[in-house]
């Protein structure tokens, strides 16, 4: 059983993707889960000043919001308005009280083949966002997706490449996120992990299922029923020095369209049994 019960237990608003965050937030009350990991849309959708204030009043951390990125743009007009954008979302992280921003930094542009290219304008981005996040007490978080998102979200594919990618910027600047479902199939996760230590600035959980759905976004599952070993994942990331959420995020249409009380009180049990 996990240390502490679910005292380090997050949801993340896209598990419940189809309630409302009012309704996210009673789930946490009902269940005694301290924290929540919250989504941009969604917010903006409600009120920024207003989704701080119930998620505060209600006495919930803001383990993450996600998300910034994007980054790749290769035209002089794209790369300008992704910055924008990304300093707005670092400005509601802060109004938020959110722990971290998670980035998703983005694919190859529209006719682009040119891999290197778009890592190096992340590169870049990064030089320019990391200081206005310190300023604003926002650590940025890269988050690597699996290889099979290279192409259309993310141009980081291992935990490594997000770490030679921080690692020139101080760890309350810039860290990375450790997420099951996107890095449990690397080889050198564990060594990974281990030089990460306390950079890791967000440990997301969720199952990997087989056959994929035809929208592969929508192939993550609830711990447990897939095919993750998840507590040598966990004890590598508490070896390294992380403290923090342990943030259930799962994009799935059967968990979406069942009841949100059954879907949290299915999730504390395997959080408590699996993570």
């Amino acid at each position: 059983m996990t240390e502490g019960g679910t005292a380090r237990l997050s949801l993340n608003q896209k598990t419940l993707n189809r309630c409302s965050l009012p309704e996210v937030v009673a789930e946490c009350v009902r269940t005694g889960i301290p924290a929540v990991g919250l989504w941009r849309e969604p917010v903006r959708e409600f009120g920024l000043a207003e989704a701080a204030e119930l998620v505060r009043s209600n006495g919930l951390r803001v383990s993450s919001l996600c998300r910034g990125g994007f980054l790749t743009a290769d035209t002089s007009e794209g790369c300008a308005e992704a910055l924008r954008d990304n300093r707005r979302a670092i400005d509601e992280a802060a109004e938020l009280g959110a722990a971290c921003l998670v980035l998703v930094v983005g694919g190859l542009p529209n006719g682009s083949r040119d891999l290197a290219g778009a890592r190096e304008r992340v590169r870049d981005a990064l030089g320019e966002l990391a200081p206005y996040a310190e300023r604003h007490g926002i650590r940025l978080a890269l988050e690597a997706l699996h290889p099979m998102y290279c192409a259309d979200r993310a141009v980081l594919s291992t935990l490594e490449q997000a770490l030679d990618l921080a690692e020139p910027f101080s760890e309350s600047q810039v860290g990375v996120v450790v997420d099951t479902f996107h890095v449990w199939w690397d080889p050198k996760l564990f060594e990974q992990i281990e030089r990460a230590g306390t950079r890791i600035a967000s440990f997301q959980v969720c199952d990997w299922l087989t056959p994929l759905p035809a929208d592969v976004l929508l192939g993550r599952g609830m711990m447990g029923d897939g095919h993750i070993d998840f507590p040598p994942i966990r004890e590598a990331v508490r070896r390294a020095g992380y403290t923090g959420d342990t943030e259930v995020e799962i994009f799935n249409e059967e968990v979406w369209s069942t009841p949100s009380a059954e879907v949290v009180d299915t999730m504390i049990e395997r959080y408590l049994r699996l993570t």
